[in-house]
């Protein structure tokens, strides 16, 4: 393997690692969600959206940015 490619990896690796706490939020944020929870302050769940790399606008409905976070959960983002 070239080092060119291994350090692409090894940079790809370290920020899914980095990503991971994010994950666990957004994971925890969609469980309390199907349990039948409702976030109560837009602000954090527009903050996981943003740390996961989405754009977010404070004027997003509250649901649409929710299924997004999914689809990047899904992603495994």
């Amino acid at each position: 393997m070239t080092s060119t490619l291994k350090s692409l990896l090894q940079s790809r690796l370290q920020r899914r690692l980095a990503k991971q706490p994010v994950l666990q939020r957004a994971q925890s944020l969609l469980a309390s969600i199907d349990a039948g929870g409702i976030p109560l302050n837009p602000a954090i769940v527009n903050d996981i959206a943003r740390q996961l790399g989405l754009e977010v606008s404070t004027r997003s409905p509250m649901d649409d940015t929710i299924a997004r976070i999914r689809a990047a959960v899904a992603r495994g983002l």
